[in-house]
């Protein structure tokens, strides 16, 4: 999943923070055409490594190279700060510009298996035995229609509802059951707002976050964004127009949605924080940007599954995927996947890394036990649970609405092509809905729908 930097400020985990935040430092070419010598050594260059800039994270990661190396004494590894940029990465894949291994958000698997840019990994996870802990699930978004995987998923997150379990107590709403379908959600922000003058839901309309959360809503009500090859827009429909008549309607009729609606993740993060709305859409590693860093109280935080209308239609995931370059030779390729089970998937299939993990978290003050998508399989990832309860710090009941339902809930990607573009033309409709008492629906999703269309047609 990808959330540019400008739209989140909280972390998927503490690598996706690392990974996904970071701006383009340098770039070094592939190492593919030079990496194994007489003595039978593989090179490969990694990366995603922070820069100078951020001291603590750099040294974490140098460290975890360091200690792969000692590990592996047959693979060399030459890290980088090359991180994914939409802006730069098809001029850096051209020009051979690109690292061996390199982070993705959940929006590019499927475009780049298309252009053929990533390395087939499927022998060599099978080989290693990694292809059977990972959760399937969340690797169809690294494969193609033959079940073929071209990348690892290291982080997921799938969209729930975040609730102010105070406001609902004042409102005299039961915390501990948050709305399941939208017109749950509407009548517990009206007695929000009726009952505590607070705002009863706010939702993210700027800086591409209005479509990426309207992209969640119109999922809930059963519709879709693009059809199956991304090649045209599909959200002038009835789901999609019925979701934005709830938000107007919200908005003018009830007024439960406050007064405030240009907001982005860090804006709504800080007023949720303050106690000035009561629920909006996100995913659970919030907990940490509202607690840690805005202030809010543990006990005070909840979320639950996304409300669904109509139907059980799902919720959009997003995340991390580890790529490989297509370029790679089999040896290079089996570096590459030792490297990033090392590097992010260790702790989840490794007893010991997950309790050093753990007990670092807990000495950094760092919340361990937040629930999230799992990338690896069902009874991995219960083994993973066990081996850190001892060290959870947050309240887990406080996830319970999220998890009873989440672990089985659909999850749906986001756009497959020019995502980032698609939010942005929706960031409009939006706003405009909840700006203007008398937008007209149909007609503003029919403008951007030829918007998206002209772009999807490049």
């Amino acid at each position: 999943m990808y959330r540019p930097p400008i739209r989140s400020t909280a972390a998927l985990t503490t690598s996706l923070v690392l990974l996904a935040g970071l701006v383009a430092c340098s770039s070094a070419p592939s190492s593919s055409s030079a990496a194994s010598g007489d003595s039978g050594q593989v090179t490969l260059t990694v990366g995603d490594r922070p820069s100078s800039s951020d001291p603590a994270n750099r040294a974490s990661f140098d460290k975890k190279v360091a200690d792969f190396q000692k590990a592996n004494p047959d693979i060399k590894l030459n890290p980088v700060e090359t991180v994914w940029d939409a802006t730069t990465f098809q001029a850096q894949a051209a020009g051979g510009q690109l690292p061996d291994v390199l982070n993705v958000p959940f929006t590019e698997p499927q475009g780049l298996i298309a252009r053929k840019q990533v390395a087939d990994l499927t022998k060599v996870l099978k080989d290693d035995g990694l292809l059977d802990e990972l959760n399937p699930n969340v690797l169809k978004i690294a494969q193609d229609r033959s079940g073929n995987v071209y990348a690892v998923p290291t982080a997921a997150y799938s969209i729930g509802l975040i609730y102010n379990r105070d406001l609902f107590k004042k409102a005299g709403l039961d915390p501990d059951k948050p709305p399941a379908t939208w017109d749950e959600l509407r009548a517990d922000a009206k007695a929000i707002a009726q009952k505590t003058g607070q705002a009863g839901y706010a939702q993210m309309t700027t800086n591409n976050t209005g479509g990426w959360m309207f992209t969640t809503q119109s999922y809930a009500f059963g519709g879709s964004i693009e059809n199956e090859d991304g090649s045209k827009a599909t959200f002038d429909d009835a789901p999609s127009k019925a979701a934005l008549q709830l938000l107007h309607d919200m908005k003018w009729t009830d007024k439960s949605m406050g007064q405030a609606v240009l907001y982005d993740m860090d804006g709504i993060s800080k007023a949720f924080a303050a106690g000035k709305v009561g629920m909006y859409m996100a995913a659970p590693d919030q907990y940490r940007t509202l607690v840690q860093t805005n202030g809010l109280k543990s006990s005070a935080f909840g979320i639950g599954s996304l409300p669904q209308q109509g139907g059980d239609h799902g919720t959009l995931s997003g995340g991390s995927v580890q790529i490989v370059s297509p370029d790679a030779t089999d040896a290079e390729k089996t570096a590459a996947v030792k490297w990033i089970k090392f590097a992010y998937l260790n702790k989840y299939v490794n007893q010991d890394a997950a309790v050093t993990s753990a007990k670092n978290n807990v000495a950094a003050k760092l919340p361990v036990g937040v629930p999230g998508l799992p990338v690896v399989a069902a009874d991995q990832w219960s083994t993973y649970q066990s081996w850190i309860k001892p060290y959870v710090n947050v309240p887990q009941e406080n996830f319970a609405p999220y998890t009873k339902v989440a672990a089985d809930q659909k999850i749906i990607p986001e756009p497959p092509v020019k995502a980032q573009e698609v939010y942005a033309a929706l960031d409009q409709v939006v706003q405009s809905v909840l700006g203007n008492a008398k937008a007209d629906i149909p007609a503003l999703l029919t403008k951007a729908a030829g918007t998206v269309n002209a772009k999807l047609g490049r």
